[in-house]
């Protein structure tokens, strides 16, 4: 390597290139910011989560049940009337939100509670919820965490290094748990496995060699830097024993993508179950949309959002949202009647399913997000009301914290959160 720092903004091997942090003494360098063992929850149970999602937020007085019916005996608002069966199995919450403005810029924060250009300021960065979990549960599944868009982009997973995690559709969703790889193909993923081990063994090397020539401030970055390349290392360790194993067989046929939405999102669902079903991973998140004609519909979502009270768009908002609503309901069915063949009991007692945008409604506001929780070994069957004022606001991180720690984590703060949610119990084993 030559001696000059300018030299230096790129470590090389083998023609690839990895890009330095940011460095004072290069300022030009791109900025960035173990494998586990599986732990069971305190209950020594597995735990699993589901969050469902849009980009655009709810009409939120079809949403919310009144202020003033907190407790058990509210009476259910009309978006989520598809939930009735299920009353006793989930938890409406009232006044959580991440505390800032922003209209869109909050869709990727609703899983950290951390805007990604803030995410500096934060000892893990804006990782969000179901990738702290791909963390936790590391190769213990063949999928870490599944990131799913149906009819829209998925906005919603980070890792810890700020890398937006990108989401597969349907088809692909289904081909990656289910199709099985050539054996040519496994050699090439083997021989990719191995390259880029190499890789980074000589990238620490070299990194390692600059550490003696810059500063102490710049070192530290530096040592950051190197956890970024431990994690691309963990991910490998955790990827290849799995090559050789073979996927699970499912009598599903692959779904048609050409469907119109209701078709794609409830074969979505379908997939989720399986994926939960079969053990191919323990974290998944989905985003779904809406297209001009679906639903009988003439329109776009993004200009349904904007609607001014207008009666025309707060039907077809009701429509769109109340059917996403009966799809989070279809799920907890599908995970209702499947055994838990690890747990016992049925795969919904072990998992917790998340309804919740970053953005709160269409007016690009961010307050008040709209946060439905089913499952996952909680007490329900409440709407939980949390102060309004601005002096007495509870991060809905809080929220996040707690599905955290009722996952097996012992974290005490994860993302902007204050602490854990209070009121939200464990139900009784």
């Amino acid at each position: 390597m030559k001696s000059t720092l300018e030299r230096r903004r790129f470590l090389r091997n083998g023609g690839v290139l990895m890009a330095l942090p940011m460095l004072e003494g290069i300022p030009e360098t791109a900025s960035a910011s173990t494998k586990q063992k599986l732990k069971a929850g305190d209950s020594g149970k597995v735990k699993r989560f589901v969050c469902l999602s849009n980009n655009y937020g709810v009409y939120q007085k079809a949403f919310f049940p009144q202020a003033d019916q907190p407790g058990s005996n509210y009476e259910l608002p009309e978006t989520l009337t598809p939930l009735s069966r299920h009353r006793k199995d989930f938890t409406v919450f009232s006044n959580l939100d991440h505390g800032f403005t922003g209209g869109h810029q909050g869709v990727p924060v609703l899983l950290s509670g951390v805007r990604p250009v803030l995410a500096h300021n934060y000892a893990e960065g804006n990782i969000s919820l179901d990738q702290k979990l791909a963390e936790h549960h590391g190769a213990a599944t063949r999928f870490p965490s599944l990131t799913l868009g149906c009819r829209e982009r998925n906005l919603l997973s980070f890792t810890r290094t700020g890398v937006q995690v990108p989401s597969i559709d349907l088809r692909a969703a289904y081909r990656k748990m289910f199709y099985e790889d050539s054996a040519e193909a496994k050699i090439t993923q083997k021989k990719q496995f191995e390259r880029h081990s190499s890789i980074l063994d000589v990238v620490r090397e070299q990194a390692k060699a600059m550490d003696v020539k810059i500063s102490q401030r710049d070192r530290r970055k530096l040592s950051e830097y190197f956890d970024s390349v431990r994690t691309l290392e963990q991910k490998i360790t955790q990827q290849e024993p799995w090559l050789q194993r073979a996927k699970p067989k499912t009598e599903v046929e692959e779904p048609n993508p050409g469907n119109s939405t209701q078709e794609q999102l409830k074969a979505m669902i379908e997939i989720i179950a399986l994926a939960l079903q079969t053990d191919s991973t323990r974290a998944i998140t989905m985003t779904s949309g809406f297209v001009n004609g679906d639903f009988g519909l003439s329109g776009g979502y993004h200009g349904f959002s904007h609607h001014g009270e207008r009666e025309e768009p707060v039907a077809a908002l009701k429509k769109i949202e109340g059917f996403q609503i009966s799809m989070m309901s279809y799920l907890i069915d599908l995970l209702k009647a499947q055994q838990d063949l690890i747990n016992g009991g049925t795969l919904f007692d072990h998992t917790a399913i998340l309804f919740g945008c970053g953005m709160a409604s269409g007016t690009h506001s961010t307050t008040n997000l709209p946060l439905v929780l089913a499952g996952g070994g909680f007490q329900h069957g409440e709407h939980k009301v949390y102060p309004d004022a601005n002096h007495e606001r509870v991060p809905a991180a809080n929220l996040l914290l707690s599905i955290l720690r009722n996952s097996g984590l012992d974290l005490e703060q994860f993302g902007s959160s204050s602490g854990t949610l209070r009121g939200l119990e464990y139900a009784s084993n």
